[in-house]
């Protein structure tokens, strides 16, 4: 199962279109390893998980109907913690927005949900994306997977580790 984590994202959709993996296989696989990885690594300022089993049972019920499936219909996606998600705290890795909650999506969060990706979680950004390193006086720093005493760069660094 952990090899499913590890997949690109049009192999994924492609294997859940097939029906030979379901969305909430490909959820699990991928929360496993986040669970594993992130006590090192601190990419994830917010995990959205109850939220995205949901979307994956009702991703993996509309496959076994048959209905028309966006381009990442039942894909797991994470965004970086300087984009807008309704109803999910959007922290910006500042103090400033620790507790901003906004009432819309970004225009690029929309896209991804309606073309069928299980957003998960929102990965860390170091304050307001202006650093060439992810650290935050909020979230503290990531660390670089192939070497913890490095950085995984920013503003995407949540995002690249």
């Amino acid at each position: 199962m952990q090899e499913l984590a590890l997949l690109p994202a049009v192999t994924l959709a492609r294997m859940i279109r097939a029906r030979a993996v379901s969305p909430v296989e490909v959820l699990d696989a991928v929360l496993d390893s986040v669970a594993r990885h992130e006590p090192s690594l601190n990419a994830f300022c917010t995990m959205m998980v109850e939220d995205a089993r949901l979307a994956a049972r009702t991703a993996e019920s509309a496959v076994m109907r048959g209905e028309a499936l966006g381009p990442l219909h039942g894909v797991p996606v994470t965004i970086k913690d300087l984009l807008l998600t309704r109803g999910v705290r959007t922290m910006r890795g500042s103090r400033l927005y620790a507790d901003f909650i906004p009432s819309e999506n970004a225009p690029t969060v929309d896209r991804l949900l309606e073309a069928g990706a299980i957003l998960f979680g929102k990965t860390t950004t170091p304050e307001l994306g202006w650093k060439g390193a992810t650290d935050s006086p909020l979230t503290g720093v990531t660390r670089n997977p192939w070497n913890l005493a490095c950085t995984p760069g920013g503003s995407s660094g949540g995002a690249a580790a």
